[in-house]
């Protein structure tokens, strides 16, 4: 027996063709895959605001040859060793690195290690892609 509930939604009809053509854009193959991953998407946003258990990617570019910079964000990391789960470093030319750390904890702890991150002087760039566990998307 399968586990799928239908649903009916009643929208206005400009609204309806934008949605069809979201789902056209997107690459979706039909309506329900797209407001399934819509859902889901917000289930996410709701698990940053409550200060959920999370996982989350923090990606640095950064300059080498800055003073101190690699021992600086080797030492964040260590100071949050229970949350770092792993870490990622790419050599993108002769001076800029790319760094990629992955991190599950409460979504407070991750938004401060990524903001520290970010903060430190020859960071050129840091983002924080936010996601989940997966225990309450399934």
């Amino acid at each position: 027996m399968s586990d799928l509930v239908r649903l009916s939604v009643s929208i206005e009809k400009l609204l309806f063709k934008r949605l069809e053509r979201l789902v056209r854009n997107s690459g979706y193959s039909n309506r329900s895959e797209f407001i399934r991953d819509l859902v889901r998407r917000e289930l996410v946003e709701q698990q940053w605001e409550h200060n959920d258990e999370v996982v989350g990617t923090i990606t640095l570019i950064y300059d080498h040859e800055v003073r101190q910079l690699s021992g600086k964000l080797t030492h964040l990391q260590h100071h949050h060793h229970d949350a770092v789960l792993a870490t990622t470093h790419v050599h993108l030319d002769e001076r800029l690195c790319a760094e990629m750390v992955l991190i599950r904890g409460q979504a407070r702890t991750i938004r401060q290690l990524a903001d520290q991150l970010g903060r430190q002087k020859g960071v050129l760039h840091a983002t924080l892609s936010i996601s989940s566990t997966g225990a309450e998307l399934v």
